[in-house]
């Protein structure tokens, strides 16, 4: 394994922000496909996916593979919430509830793997990581690939009913497309500089302000049915009033009493489709964002509310 220094790929205060004091999420690097007579096909206990509960892009993976009945297909590793120095931990380094040690290499964290399958890897240590077992290496890393190919790479290895579901239809790509462009910017990085904060919290509640009317009168996104659309924007709005609101300053209003449209999609989704609930652990969202970000937090302490979590139906 590499002894190389990459604390300043995995430690927070290491990283150069961008000039308005935020931190731009790094491009994904390994971008290869799951598909048919390809490099890599489609196969049972092939892959192995690892994910942190903290970060909205890897649990988009998390719904997808749980919404396809992918769980006997593609096992699942959860790491620890708590982002250090040298990134994230495995449980079996920082014991947390729900992480668990890795089961393919017993790595001390997710940067082993990236080294693992590039010594000289240089960018951030990102989740997801989907790993194949076979040739030993990241077969993806960017989620909004990932959960493409759980969309219909497997269809052939699930039960009838699961592959039916399609998340990506066809009739509506153009739509779920533009949906999923500009709904990337409802979260919020740092701002540590005012006139900059207070520019993309504006932009924020205006891109709520846009979603709530989309809303209105609706249960679904895009074409009256369950589409990546909503799997993309639920993992955002679930952290929103636990951790966003606090966190990030991003209060003018919260989700629960300023958006009564997005509160019920959110609320039905989570407590009618398991695979949103089942996904959402609040403990490793909370313990994530305010205790894994000491240039915003630095006492790092974790706030009990909003109570409850999340509101019932």
């Amino acid at each position: 394994m590499a002894t190389r220094d990459t604390t300043a790929l995995t430690d927070l205060s290491k990283m150069k922000p961008e000039a308005d004091g935020s931190f731009k999420r790094a491009a994904s690097v390994f971008r290869n496909f799951i598909e048919k007579d390809g490099q890599f096909a489609p196969e049972k206990d092939r892959y192995h996916l690892y994910v942190s509960y903290t970060c909205p892009w890897a649990t988009r993976t998390v719904i997808v593979r749980h919404l396809k009945g992918l769980q006997d297909i593609i096992p699942l590793t959860v790491v620890s919430p708590r982002l250090g120095t040298n990134g994230w931990p495995f449980g079996n380094i920082d014991e947390f509830p729900g992480a668990e040690a890795d089961p393919l290499f017993n790595s001390s964290y997710v940067k082993d793997l990236y080294l693992r399958a590039d010594p000289e890897y240089a960018t951030r240590f990102t989740v997801p990581v989907l790993w194949d077992k076979k040739l030993n290496t990241i077969v993806n890393n960017e989620s909004s690939e990932i959960i493409r190919m759980f969309n219909t790479a497997f269809n052939d290895l699930i039960p009838a009913d699961k592959a039916a579901l399609d998340l990506y239809p066809e009739a509506h790509r153009a739509e779920i497309d533009s949906l999923n462009e500009w709904t990337a910017c409802i979260s919020l990085a740092s701002r540590p500089q005012q006139t900059a904060y207070e520019k993309a919290v504006v932009n924020l509640f205006a891109g709520l302000d846009r979603i709530e009317k989309i809303l209105t009168g609706k249960d679904y996104l895009v074409g009256g049915q369950l589409t990546e659309a909503d799997v993309r924007l639920f993992v955002t709005i679930i952290r929103f009033d636990p951790a966003y609101v606090g966190q990030f300053k991003c209060n003018i209003r919260t989700i629960r009493d300023g958006y009564p449209a997005i509160h019920s999609w959110l609320r039905k989704l989570y407590w009618t489709v398991p695979a949103f609930k089942d996904s959402t652990f609040f403990d490793h969202i909370k313990t994530g964002y305010y205790g894994g970000q000491p240039t915003i937090n630095p006492t790092r302490i974790i706030p009990l509310g909003p109570l409850p979590h999340i509101m019932p139906l």
